[in-house]
């Protein structure tokens, strides 16, 4: 399994109202410094991939080459239950996963 394979498998596990971040899917998936390659690989996600999910490591939501912008991805996890802090930022302490039912 190629390392965007594990990495498609892993986020498709992340329930509805919860994230990731790009660190912790590397992590996750054995490559605890590959959290750029993690980000290209949700760029190039296929269908199904709950990409929306996946968010910088301090919050921030993904670049706007993604999801039609940032605003198209904090309406989709807002659709969830996902928190936002005053500063536009995602509520990680609130809404982290913490890779609970991860299968490889």
């Amino acid at each position: 399994m190629s390392f965007y394979d594990k990495v498609y498998a892993a986020a498709r596990q992340i329930p509805a109202g919860k994230l990731s971040t790009y660190g912790q899917l590397a992590l996750l998936c054995g490559s605890p410094r590959a959290s750029r390659i993690v980000g290209a690989a949700m760029l190039h996600a296929p269908e199904g991939v709950p990409c929306h999910r996946v968010i910088y490591g301090d919050g921030t939501l993904c670049c706007d080459q993604a999801f039609g912008g940032k605003e198209i991805q904090r309406q989709m996890l807002e659709a969830e239950g996902i928190a936002f802090l005053p500063d536009g930022r995602a509520d990680l302490r609130a809404h982290l996963w913490d890779g609970t039912g991860l299968e490889e």
